[in-house]
């Protein structure tokens, strides 16, 4: 058994925070320029060399990539080896985020509760997302998410007749009708199957893997090419501006689900999709 101190966790937290917010990952910068180099449209390029002066900016001030540094979700995965210490790790992971939004002057963007819309000043609650491994290691990922984005995302309760292209056109249609208010060019993270909330967790992992992997099952890495291209055939283009790049990547995930159901969710993601990750 490996003891951890929910202090090493709490300061991890703070730094993912700090840097997921300030940092774009390398795999997004990647396709961002990639894509910056297909745009077609005039104002498109002109879009895509603002959103990469922005990027290089954030960087050289240490200042966040986005005004919406977001709501933290915090995927954990924790090896089934390991016994926290000193302290509720509950209460470490609020205080990493409390700490990272602070000294980290990113804006504190979540309320108590939904109606009464009181700022918690801090950033506080996170959303977490708890799993278990095997070993004796903490793995953590800090995912930041914006609301221009989050706003635009649905979940569809399907019947197992529905047909692949169906699940295409409604991804498609999901995007369409999203416009320009996602900041795209835009990531698109696609849950299919398991229950009405499982669903849509597969959606937001989806957002968090790597831009450039597809998914390792030919059916689901087609499907995933095949909504790329129809999105990208909209014409929304960067910033709703117009083009043919307004969508830089789909990742689909998949899980088991009833035989009765097929449920199938879209988590929008901005062109800031963001996520920094750590290990104790």
């Amino acid at each position: 058994m490996r003891e951890i101190n929910v202090k090493e966790v709490e300061e991890l937290v703070r730094e993912l925070c700090i840097k997921a917010n300030l940092y774009l990952p390398e795999d997004m910068e990647s396709c961002i320029k990639a894509n910056a180099e297909l745009e077609r449209s005039s104002v498109g390029k002109n879009v895509f060399g603002d959103i990469i002066d922005n990027i290089n900016v954030a960087r050289q001030q240490t200042i966040p990539i986005c005004q919406d540094t977001g709501m933290a979700v915090i995927f954990m995965q924790v090896g089934q080896d390991v016994h926290f210490v000193g302290g509720d790790i509950n209460e470490a992971l609020n205080n990493g985020v409390s700490r990272g939004y602070i000294d980290g002057k990113l804006r504190c963007s979540i309320v108590s509760d939904p109606l009464e819309r009181v700022n918690t000043g801090d950033n506080t609650p996170p959303v977490v997302h708890l799993s278990y491994t095997a070993g004796d290691r903490v793995k953590i990922m800090v995912a930041p998410k914006g609301f221009g984005s989050e706003n635009m995302s649905q979940l569809r309760m399907m019947t197992p007749s529905v047909t692949q292209d169906e699940i295409v056109d409604w991804v498609v249609d999901v995007v369409a009708k999203a416009g320009s208010n996602p900041c795209p060019p835009i990531v698109i993270g696609v849950g299919i199957g398991g229950d009405f909330e499982k669903c849509a967790l597969l959606a937001k992992q989806a957002l968090c893997r790597d831009v450039s992997q597809r998914n390792p099952k030919p059916l689901y890495a087609q499907l995933e090419q095949k909504m790329l291209e129809k999105i990208n055939k909209l014409g929304i283009g960067p910033q709703g501006f117009g083009g043919t790049q307004t969508c830089l990547a789909v990742n689909i995930e998949q899980a088991p689900t009833h035989i009765a159901g097929l449920p199938v969710s879209v988590n929008v993601g901005c062109h800031v999709t963001r996520h920094a990750s750590g290990e104790i």
